[in-house]
């Protein structure tokens, strides 16, 4: 049997300052630094907060779809509650649905003092995995 697909850090996430604690289809945790992700009045930007969301739930569809196979993004949403200035935010992946062709996980953003700043739902689609196509 294969090994499950470990996260591997992307462009933005690098830039973002992710970093994963944990990974399995039902759960992705990670941490991301506000300092680097705010917009200009000083607040966590909430683009940055639905990129994070983003990611830990695309994370968590791709290690379900299994070797072969991987997940895009069908839709997501979000509701920002409450921003912060500074710190460390850590967003939290829950699968609410793992089927064999959708995917669908609740992503919650906490601030240091475990405040819910932002909780997101991202549904994906899981296909077959395409290699792609060769350069010019």
């Amino acid at each position: 049997m294969a090994e499950p697909w470990k996260i591997v850090l992307g462009e933005l996430d690098i830039r973002m300052g992710v970093i994963i604690l944990e990974q399995s289809a039902e759960r992705v945790v990670a941490t991301m630094p506000v300092e680097g992700n705010r917009q200009s009045f000083g607040l966590l930007h909430g683009g940055a907060s639905i990129a994070f969301a983003e990611a830990l739930g695309s994370w968590a569809a791709v290690i379900h779809a299994g070797p072969g196979r991987t997940a895009v993004g069908l839709d997501i949403n979000a509701t920002h509650h409450r921003s912060v200035r500074s710190g460390l935010v850590t967003g939290t992946a829950t699968a609410i649905k793992l089927g064999r062709r959708v995917t669908s996980h609740e992503i919650e953003i906490r601030d240091d003092e475990g405040r819910l700043l932002c909780t997101a739902r991202i549904t994906n689609l899981i296909t077959d995995l395409i290699a792609e196509a060769p350069a010019d």
